[in-house]
């Protein structure tokens, strides 16, 4: 018996996701259809010029405006911004640098500083516990 394997696809939003765009923002054809994993690397190695043109001005998705602006996806929320956002709108409020966000930037400089240190520790106990276990033995 022979065995044939089937074309992986995924959803549009699947596939949006993993080229960072927003889909509303896709042509209707990439909405509509679905997409097969060769499809989404060829997309990847040879961006047509609509996905380059989202890529560089939007309107983008909360996860790439929120690692544009530096703050996480909740800080976005809490900053009132839900929606998708253009480059040129990403770069305005980081001239107005209006006061939520630099909390969120502050925040997010925090966590980032805390993983780093918690990763130390951990690197830490993970190399005692080498030299622990070798004395024992």
């Amino acid at each position: 018996m022979k065995s044939h394997q089937s074309t992986q696809t995924m959803k549009p939003a699947t596939a949006a996701k993993k080229l960072g765009v927003y889909l509303p923002a896709t042509p209707a054809d990439f909405q509509e259809g679905v997409v097969s994993r060769a499809e989404l690397n060829e997309l990847q190695e040879n961006p047509p010029e609509w996905l380059r043109e989202l890529r560089r001005n939007g309107p983008h998705p909360r996860p790439v405006v929120a690692a544009k602006l530096g703050v996480s996806i909740a800080g976005l929320a809490r900053g009132g911004v839900t929606e998708a956002l253009t480059t040129e709108q990403i770069e305005a409020l980081k001239q107005e640098r209006p006061e939520w966000l630099e909390k969120e930037r502050a925040t997010q400089a925090e966590v980032r500083k805390e993983a780093v240190r918690l990763k130390k520790r951990d690197a830490e106990r993970a190399r005692q516990g080498e030299t622990d276990a070798r004395r024992t033995s």
